[in-house]
């Protein structure tokens, strides 16, 4: 009996191995979202309101003033009335918008207007909802089903307005014993008033420096992916790692983002799609969550947790052959320390 329930259990264990872990087999988040071509149009243009005509003046307007004494004489008022700021501490200017007729071309108004290297501001970054220093550690299922294949963490730290973000992702147990793999992230750059502003990312498998990476020139405004050719760079550009953390960091995002991605493979558009708000159950914690998507035929989820400074605590990615990988928070670890 012992060698037949031992033969029962191997074949169970080969069986699913080759159902599971098959030569296909490969880990989130590198599994990319799918290319979404995305046509961005500049938000329109806010005209100022018009003001009423000036009336004629009066008769009684045009009276001679009271006389006063040489010691209390002002001069006469002009046709008008002009504000003096300059010798004001406490004064705030307002912003105009030019006249679409006969003023300069506006600016696109919107997440990827704002989430440009030009808005670096000195100092921290007031805006900014990313700690100091944070780690999230997620569990990796195939499946909806609760089948654990492998862990990954994440580790971020901000000093002096410089980011540094890695993702560990592993598989683990059983399924490391079919199919070891080790997958390394890393994104570098700055963190100004409008977000990140990644400068470098790459990756490593078992240890060792692949091919998949993205260089980003803000000064000339390109991007070289991998081997690719240079190519020209947009405003609020993202490497696969450093967009899980952009999002939360974006104004109006609850309207949805369009977000230019430096994969390591490819510089696509992506667009996200908000899906509402949702509670989200998981080993760190329940999570009242903003719910987005990059939909196509890999559809990508992420879930934001609004009081976790909508951190992603749950990310779910359908590959191109229906395969289902989610990873869910285990840990959270946040400090304004870095």
């Amino acid at each position: 009996m012992p060698i037949a329930l031992l033969i029962a259990v191997a074949a169970s264990l080969g069986a699913h191995a080759l159902l599971l872990f098959g030569p296909e087999f490969d880990l989130p988040p590198f599994l990319e979202p799918p290319p979404l071509l995305a046509e961005l149009k500049p938000a329109p243009l806010i005209e100022p309101p018009v003001e009423p005509p000036a009336k004629p003046a009066t008769t009684a307007a045009r009276k001679r003033p009271a006389k006063r004494s040489k010691a209390h004489a002002t001069p006469p008022p002009t046709a008008t009335p002009v504000l003096n700021v300059d010798d004001s501490s406490t004064a705030v200017a307002t912003p105009t918008i030019a006249n679409p007729s006969t003023g300069p071309a506006a600016v696109p108004i919107g997440p990827l207007a704002l989430a440009t290297p030009s808005t670096t501001a000195e100092g921290a970054p007031s805006s900014s909802r990313l700690p100091a220093r944070g780690m999230i550690r997620y569990r990796v299922d195939r499946g909806d089903q609760g089948f654990m294949i492998g862990e990954s963490t994440h580790d971020w730290v901000v000093v002096d307005d410089v980011y540094r973000i890695t993702a560990v992702t592993e598989t683990k147990g059983l399924v490391a014993l079919f199919k070891p793999l080790r997958i390394e992230l890393e994104s570098r750059g700055k963190l100004t008033a409008a977000g990140l502003v990644p400068e470098r990312f790459s990756t490593r498998r078992e240890g060792r420096a692949t091919g998949e990476q993205a260089e980003f020139d803000w000064l000339q405004m390109q991007v070289r992916v991998g081997q690719r050719p240079l190519q020209a760079l947009d405003a609020g550009a993202q490497d696969l790692l450093s967009l899980h953390y952009q999002l939360g960091l974006l104004p109006d995002l609850a309207s949805g983002t369009v977000m230019p991605v430096a994969t390591g493979k490819k510089y696509e558009q992506y667009r996200f799609e908000v899906l509402g708000d949702e509670d989200v159950e998981t080993p760190a914690g329940n999570f009242r969550s903003l719910h987005l998507r990059v939909a196509g035929v890999s559809p990508t989820e992420v879930w934001l947790a609004y009081d976790r400074s909508l951190l992603p605590v749950k990310i779910l990615h359908t590959d191109h052959k229906g395969a289902v990988f989610v990873e869910t928070a285990t840990a959270i670890e946040l400090s304004e320390e870095p």
